[in-house]
């Protein structure tokens, strides 16, 4: 009898075992599949902070942790933008719908995430920005603006100053919409330095026809055809029979 209970021990014991053998992982280190994460902090930055940057680290794009952009574009916008890219630039479509790979659900997540963390109602200190989108300006008109707002620091032609990178490289321009070009007139870059369309302390506040006639003369510096020209090999020469 004793040998009896002793054995159905062991057995128990090595069922037991059976879950803790080495190399067999825990039952919440198993990955998730990645349209089950739900984590706004994780889908942030798995789609989102390598082209955006995060809280207080800009990106290459314009940034979505700040409460200025977040003031400037309603949900709707951020929204479609989020899943459907904008063609013709560097912003993919992250719905699965549009061949991304994030859920209408996971889509949701981001936008009210970013709304929830980073959005502050006292961003704009009583002040309204020109409108997310509008018709466009006149770009000769832009020439006198550009001169009054942005020339400080972006150069008298636009190709770059003492605080400021070029605006009017063919590459840059090739890769951002007219309304990315709107977007950072009006938000800035305050990480890089650069203040909204009010101006910062020392500067004046832009007008909506102003920040439509900047974003319209530089339209007109986009290339037809964006980087730096090919060189065109000279053609072979065959001498003929008879030739020189």
């Amino acid at each position: 009898m004793t040998t009896r209970i002793l054995l159905v021990a062991i057995s128990l014991l090595s069922i037991v075992a059976c879950d803790r053998l080495p190399g067999r992982p825990l039952p919440d280190s198993q990955p998730l599949r990645p349209s089950a994460i739900k984590d706004f902090a994780l889908l942030y930055s798995d789609n989102c902070a390598g082209c955006h940057g995060g809280e207080g680290v800009p990106g290459a794009a314009v940034a979505l942790a700040d409460p200025v952009y977040l003031a400037f574009i309603d949900d709707a916008t951020l929204r479609r933008v989020t899943a459907g890219g904008v063609r013709g630039t560097a912003m993919p479509a992250f719905a699965r719908s549009a061949g991304g790979t994030l859920t209408d659900e996971q889509i949701e997540i981001l936008v009210t995430g970013m709304r929830s963390q980073w959005a502050r109602p006292e961003a704009l200190a009583g002040a309204t920005p020109p409108p997310y989108a509008t018709p466009p300006g006149d770009a000769a008109r832009g020439i006198e603006a550009y001169a009054t707002y942005c020339a400080s620091c972006h150069g008298a032609n636009g190709a770059g100053g003492a605080h400021g990178a070029s605006v009017v490289d063919g590459s840059y321009l090739s890769l951002v919409s007219d309304q990315g070009l709107r977007t950072t007139v009006v938000v800035g870059r305050p990480a890089l330095g650069m203040p909204d369309w009010r101006g910062g302390a020392k500067g004046a506040a832009m007008s909506e026809e102003e920040v439509a006639d900047v974003v319209a003369w530089l339209r007109v510096q986009r290339p037809e055809f964006p980087g730096p020209p090919l060189d065109t090999p000279k053609a072979a020469t065959t001498k003929g029979p008879g030739d020189g």
